[in-house]
């Protein structure tokens, strides 16, 4: 493990953390808010942001977090989802009355509830802060969705592996540090730059084709496009925000060139970095 300080959003075991530790020393927050305020106030050399669930699409607030704070994608990283069904000691799926895990880990898991009518879903700020709770209360009758790691640290059973409806239940991380003081992973084991990717955001006029005149600066060059996704901006009522992932560098020229030609008209571009990929 290095020495460089990592924020996450969750407890000890949660998944954000499992990708801390690829990069250093897991340093754990309460919030969103709180893992970007540890980055822009250099508490945290890096922070890891779960962007999108290959089941539950795009993390949004997270994509609004980005164009509010000071920070650039220094990489990105994979984290599988392996959901456990967890318990005390002795607890069992078929006595149990509760289990208790982050709604989108609730929602994962459906034809495991189809299957336990006698088990309610209770909604916890975090798949691994509701193993924290069991093991807390020492309730038996009350059960979590929650990673192995996550058992494994608060002392629970695993009465179940497998949960989730698929098995490709893949999350995708930014590693994001300061933008005005980038901190690199290059010399990180693991982090592989064969392929870059570059995230960008821009905003259009409302005009008659300029959606398709904003995707002609990079079709016109050849350059693959592996995101697209539109949110409301925040700034004005019914205008759109656009996210999009390339491949390649920023500083590719077919890349720089269809930039500087998408800042003829776009009314914004924001180039959020270009990154490699850290491996499990």
């Amino acid at each position: 493990m290095t020495n460089l300080m990592i924020a996450y959003q969750g407890e000890p075991g949660a998944y954000s953390e499992i990708a801390a530790l690829r990069l250093g020393r897991p340093y754990p927050c309460n919030s969103f808010e709180e893992v970007f305020s540890a980055v822009e106030d250099r508490r945290a050399d890096f922070a890891v942001i779960p962007m999108e669930n290959s089941l539950g699409g795009s993390i949004h607030r997270n994509y609004d977090l980005l164009l509010e704070h000071p920070v650039v994608i220094a990489a990105e990283t994979f984290v599988k989802v392996e959901h456990c069904l967890l318990g005390l000691p002795g607890s069992s799926a078929e006595t149990a009355r509760r289990v208790l895990s982050h709604p989108q880990a609730l929602a994962q898991c459906r034809n495991f509830f189809k299957t336990h009518p006698n088990l309610q879903e209770e909604v916890a700020y975090d798949t691994a802060g509701s193993a924290k709770l069991i093991a807390g209360e020492q309730d038996p009758s009350k059960l979590a969705i929650a990673s192995k790691r996550a058992g494994e640290l608060y002392g629970l059973e695993i009465l179940q592996e497998n949960l989730a409806d698929e098995e490709w239940n893949i999350t995708r991380f930014f590693c994001i540090t300061h933008a005005e003081h980038p901190k690199s992973l290059e010399h990180l084991a693991g982090y592989e730059t064969g392929q870059y990717k570059t995230s960008i955001a821009f905003t259009l006029p409302n005009e008659q084709g300029s959606l398709f005149k904003a995707l002609a600066t990079m079709a016109l060059r050849d350059i693959d496009l592996t995101k697209i996704e539109s949110r409301p901006f925040r700034k004005k009522a019914f205008e759109y925000l656009f996210h999009v992932d390339v491949i390649g560098h920023r500083d590719d020229p077919a890349i720089e060139h269809a930039l500087s030609h998408l800042r003829e008209f776009a009314t914004m571009v924001r180039v959020f970095g270009s990154y490699g990929v850290v491996e499990a």
